[in-house]
């Protein structure tokens, strides 16, 4: 192995730029150095994406804290609207913590319906599930056709 296979990138000069390349040669130089240039692409996304969802994650512990505080906070709402229904329509606290609870069972049908309607409207990415097998379709014609096969 040469130094020039362990290094991830395309040279910015030729090996022997005195020597004749064949066309075979050249082809296999190119598809070589696409697929660096592809691979070292694909790395500095994913350094990219890795770095901003970590920065995204750290934020995001923020939000989930402060939801938390406010689904412990809301017990304490639901038990003044608890008691201030029987102050209000002078029945028993039972009365007044049971009306509260129809109402929150009844938002909480209210949005698992809707949830329920937005989801079952999903459908699959059609067009991008045909663009991977138009790409596989291709790639797989051209590699038979390459290797000298008729199918």
């Amino acid at each position: 192995m040469t130094t020039r296979e362990h290094i991830a990138s395309i040279p910015l000069t030729a090996d022997d730029p005195t020597a004749e390349a064949s066309i075979g040669g050249l082809v296999r130089d190119a598809t070589s150095h696409v697929s660096t240039l592809v691979r070292a692409e694909v790395e500095l996304a994913k350094g990219e994406i890795t770095a901003e969802i970590k920065k995204g994650l750290k934020g995001s512990v923020f939000f989930i804290v402060a939801l938390t505080v406010l689904c412990f906070s809301l017990f304490f709402l639901f038990m003044t609207l608890g008691f201030a229904l029987a102050e209000w329509f002078d029945m028993g606290y039972s009365a007044g913590f049971g009306l509260v609870f129809a109402l929150m069972l009844l938002t909480a049908v209210l949005f698992a319906f809707l949830g329920y309607r937005k989801v079952r409207k999903l459908r699959a990415p059609e067009k991008s599930i045909a663009a991977a097998r138009d790409t596989v379709a291709a790639l797989t014609q051209r590699d038979s056709q390459s290797r000298g096969d008729d199918n």
